[in-house]
């Protein structure tokens, strides 16, 4: 079911994961991010689109996370986009032999045969510095950032004002970190992230997580502040005064405290603790 967050603004929810789809309207058809996640819930939500006389004109995915680079063919053949690295790190993953079996060892299994891994990842890179989807529709700027995903980015559509997060501002996941191979550093990173999702937010009324529940008016900036809260917490060794985690975690989303869990023994193996 699609619905209406800010004027031309949608939002299609899967029941797994709780997966945003966002549909931007346009002048002749919509955008369509991160299109979900199952071939059953993407035939649905073409089939809403078809209903209401809206086509799909283009795709984005705001990260290369193998839930948010799928696609159904009842969309149709339209560009799909990314930024510059995260159709690169899509386009590596593509080039592995193994790379199907390997996907297939990360789905829920609950799900793992109804998701069409036929057209994962085929996302064409925006210019790298590109800051603006070109398509016939409002404008629609892209905010790229280094938190959680390589080439994750947000996607503000200003003449509604709302930010589009990806995998950022949840309200029933904590900041998820990228990467404790020694090479970076995950928390600055989302920390930076949120910095830049803060400035590109001055203007906004409404956030679409990745996942998890639509956010309107002071929540915007409440959940970068409960998400920053979160990781100086982490970086600090302290526990977490965190609703989505212990007793005040969502009934269903317990294990968000296995995912804290581990990435508190990462942290404090990277610091030495």
């Amino acid at each position: 079911m699609l619905t209406e967050v800010a004027e031309g603004v949608l939002v299609h929810q899967s029941e797994l994961l709780r997966n945003n789809t966002v549909v931007v309207e346009g002048r002749d058809g919509v955008l369509l991010v991160d299109p979900g996640i199952t071939s059953a819930e993407m035939r649905c939500l073409a089939s809403d689109l078809q209903a209401t006389d809206r086509r799909v004109v283009a795709g984005f995915a705001t990260h290369p996370d193998w839930d948010h680079v799928l696609w159904h063919e009842s969309f149709g053949d339209v560009p799909r986009y990314g930024t510059f690295r995260c159709a690169a790190v899509a386009r590596e993953v593509l080039l592995r032999e193994d790379w199907e079996a390997r996907a297939m060892e990360v789905l829920p299994p609950e799900i793992a045969d109804d998701v069409p891994l036929h057209l994962y990842g085929l996302v064409t890179g925006l210019p790298a510095g590109c800051t603006e989807i070109a398509w016939d529709g409002p404008r629609v700027r892209v905010v790229e950032h280094p938190a959680h995903s390589p080439g994750h980015a947000a996607l503000v559509v200003e003449d509604s004002g709302v930010l589009i997060a990806g995998d950022m501002l949840s309200d029933v996941f904590v900041p998820m970190l990228d990467g404790f191979d020694g090479s970076n550093d995950p928390v600055e990173e989302y920390l930076v992230g949120l910095r830049t999702l803060q400035d590109a937010a001055e203007h906004v009324d409404v956030v679409v997580p990745g996942h998890g529940s639509v956010g309107r008016d002071d929540q915007v900036l409440a959940r970068i502040e409960l998400d920053r809260a979160y990781l100086h917490a982490l970086r600090d060794g302290r526990t977490p005064d965190d609703p989505r985690l212990g007793s005040g975690a969502e009934p269903g989303w317990e294990w968000v405290n296995d995912i804290h869990e581990g990435q508190a023994r990462s942290v404090a193996a990277r610091q030495g603790r």
